[in-house]
């Protein structure tokens, strides 16, 4: 299984930003929701590829099958 981790990234200007690496799908918003939550009013949400993949996507792609 892939590492999962949660980047919580704060500008010189104040502004924050969240990053989750390794979850696909909605897992990763599920994951952040609570720092997400704590940090105040979203602005903006750039989504990776890695949302659009399915569990079984990735196991695929972990597996060599591509």
């Amino acid at each position: 299984m892939s590492t999962r981790t949660i980047e919580i990234i704060v500008e010189t200007n104040g502004s924050t930003r969240v990053q989750t690496r390794g979850f696909t799908g909605s897992a990763c918003t599920d994951a952040s929701r609570f720092i997400e939550e704590a940090l105040g009013k979203r602005t903006s949400e750039r989504t990776t590829p890695e949302f659009f993949q399915t569990t079984e996507q990735q196991q695929r792609l972990r597996e060599g099958g591509g």
